[in-house]
């Protein structure tokens, strides 16, 4: 149990990682910064000789001025498709859609609620956790449904209540990394590695799916993980540090129940997902099937069906949503579904507005040739220092970590980071795949115990439901042995699947330039 000085320090730290993270710019506003200084370094730059020699053309690089009338002119007359062209920017909004035709239908929710309604105790925090990695599916639903529920549920079978929210919270935000299915995050980040990857080698794609093989055989090990926590570390603590109140409320979060047309409704739409997925499967097992390239190979950049993930989503959950939305009387008519998908996408106004201004940054970026030349001066620092490429990417994973502490949105993190990480452990052999996962992992890890995490207030007042003096320092102090152990979960599994070169995901590998595969 803590002494009131050790809660003190504790508190005294994180009050001041929060200090630190409340004084930085909005993200957006970052970006319009980091343009203008890219612009200014540039013009600074342009008057300056480099011995760098860029490794696809094979000349020396040569910054250009970005504040040259000629640059000016040519970003004003490409600024608009800079934007449209973002790789980020359709597949979020169309994978989007379709999940927000299943959210809103709520068969997402209902879902959810099914698999915690028929928990036994002795695998309640197990399934706790595994729903939330399955809330990725749905943006918001997990810390909006799973975590109150979760901690009811945990309330209800005499286990401490914040036991529940520590176990789902880890499961949703800090298992970001492990996953049983796609997510909406991934076209995101891998849209971000793309265009830094480019930077070097104008020719590289990355898939979508480029980390799920990993991100899959992560899900075993994190559950494991954050089970031993609940059960060892954190509920013993807190039933010392944090007794329950007398007069708990526990209001609607005790609303777990599936009404009989939402259990038929939901049977008949997984019926009809589990058709889609037989069908997929059997048209995609054919050596000429139209969704193999022409070579038949079907983990390839030329597929149509890798071409294909991101509408595949679309199609799937949006079937789904709207034969469970039908059935349970939400879709009256076709104004309930484009409303639905009207209303998640109010969700992504932040980030398009954020887009805007990154794809700006990046294309200044790379026309000014500050990019590569970073990325080679970085490398030329790395190959000189001669160390393994495993111990480059565990700095990777630590610097990250820290990071996280003050930013903690995954996609504006990111999108700072790749053009510099990215390119740089490319020219010492690294594979942007691999450097992607790097960050992934820390950027899971850390996000449950830093009080600048989008959730915090929202999880602390489901803390105070069952006692009223949690705060900041509660909720971080129980996350705390999550985060350490989601971070080296994550990464022994990582150090894995590198040493026994399992693939991190389709068309993924280790090193650059791609090994035949």
């Amino acid at each position: 149990m803590k002494t009131v000085q050790e809660k003190q320090q504790v508190g005294g730290v994180l009050g001041f990682i929060e200090r630190i993270g409340n004084k930085i710019p909005d993200i957006t506003i970052l970006f319009v910064a980091a343009f203008v200084i890219v612009c200014v370094v540039s013009a600074v730059l342009s008057q300056m000789h480099f011995d760098y020699v860029h490794p696809t053309t094979g000349k020396n690089i040569v910054v250009n001025n970005m504040l040259s009338g000629e640059n000016i002119v040519k970003l004003l007359s490409t600024m608009v498709t800079n934007y449209s062209g973002f790789p980020p920017l359709g597949m979020v909004i169309v994978a989007t859609l379709g999940i927000g035709i299943a959210d809103g239908s709520g068969y997402i929710n209902t879902g959810l609620k099914k698999i915690l309604s028929v928990t036994p105790k002795f695998l309640l925090t197990p399934i706790i956790i595994l729903v939330g990695m399955l809330s990725h599916l749905g943006p918001d639903t997990g810390y909006v449904i799973i975590i109150p529920v979760a901690a009811y549920m945990f309330y209800a079978s005499g286990k401490h209540p914040l036991a529940g929210i520590g176990a789902s919270f880890a499961g949703i935000a800090g298992a970001f990394a492990a996953n049983y299915t796609p997510s909406a995050i991934d076209p995101v980040i891998q849209g971000f590695t793309q265009s830094a990857a480019q930077l070097i080698d104008p020719t590289y794609q990355v898939n979508v799916l480029c980390n799920y093989f990993y991100a899959f055989g992560s899900t075993f090990i994190v559950i494991a993980s954050c089970w031993y926590v609940t059960e060892k570390i954190s509920e013993p603590w807190l039933w010392k540090a944090c007794p329950l109140d007398k007069d708990i409320n526990i209001g609607e979060d005790a609303n777990t129940e599936v009404t009989p047309k939402e259990n038929r409704a939901f049977l008949v739409a997984t019926g009809v997902l589990v058709l889609m997925i037989v069908g997929l499967i059997a048209a995609i097992l054919p050596a000429d099937s139209i969704l193999r390239d022409k070579n038949g190979v079907l983990a390839s950049f030329q597929a149509p069906i890798m071409q294909s993930i991101v509408s595949l989503l679309f199609v799937f959950t949006g079937t789904v949503g709207l034969v469970y939305g039908i059935m349970v009387g939400k879709f009256k008519s076709p104004q309930d579904v484009t409303k639905a998908m009207e209303d998640i996408t109010k969700t992504l106004v932040q980030l398009i507005v954020f887009y805007f201004f990154a794809a700006q940054f990046l294309y200044a970026f790379g026309a000014s040739n500050m990019g590569a030349l970073i990325a080679i001066a970085g490398a030329e620092f790395l190959k000189s220092l001669a160390l393994p490429p495993q111990v480059t990417v565990f700095g990777i994973i630590i610097f990250v970590a820290c990071l996280n502490l003050i930013i903690t949105s995954a996609s504006a993190k990111w999108a700072i980071l790749a053009p510099i990480f990215v390119p740089m452990l490319m020219a010492v052999g690294i594979a942007p795949e691999l450097t992607q996962v790097a960050f992934r992992v820390s950027d899971s890890a850390v996000n449950v115990v830093t009080p600048m995490f989008a959730f915090y207030p929202l999880i602390i007042l489901y803390c105070q439901r069952y006692v009223k003096s949690a705060g900041i320092g509660t909720l971080s102090s129980l996350m705390l042995p999550y985060t350490v152990a989601l971070l080296i979960s994550l990464t022994i599994m990582l150090y894995v699947f590198w040493g026994l070169d399992i693939p991190l995901g389709f068309q993924a590998d280790y090193v650059y330039p791609r090994r035949v595969m």
